[in-house]
């Protein structure tokens, strides 16, 4: 196994507190574009451009987002996960970039779920 180098422990670092902030309180959300290969042929690229544009256009600073592999429900991509603090995580189906502007605007900003894209809420832990 190679040494890690500083620049590798500041990297690692900078990975865990981005993680850690919404729990933390630092973020208000987390939006996480699942990019495994059936989401990036079912266009999540253009999901993730749309979103990141938005977030400047608005400018937003205390929104972390993430990328994901896949899910495993491929015929549902491209997929996004939104996590609000407090609230249980969205996940929604079929986005595209004028649905991922929607939700942005009205999800995360406004608070307002939007129901019509909704795959499922919450979380996936087995106990």
């Amino acid at each position: 196994m190679a040494k890690l180098k500083i620049e590798d422990l500041k990297k690692i670092k900078e990975r865990v507190h981005a993680e850690t902030a919404l729990r933390d309180g630092e973020r208000r959300a987390k939006i996480t574009v699942h990019m495994g290969t059936c989401g990036i042929a079912s266009g999540a690229r253009d999901v993730m451009d749309a979103l990141m544009k938005v977030i400047e256009e608005a400018g937003v600073i205390d929104v972390a987002i993430t990328t994901s592999g896949c899910m495993g429900l491929c015929s549902r991509e491209p997929l996004v996960t939104v996590e609000l603090i407090g609230q249980e995580p969205i996940k929604y189906e079929y986005m595209d970039a004028n649905k991922m502007r929607q939700v942005f605007k009205k999800h995360v900003l406004e608070g307002e779920i939007q129901t019509p894209f909704v795959l499922a809420r919450g979380a996936e832990i087995v106990k």
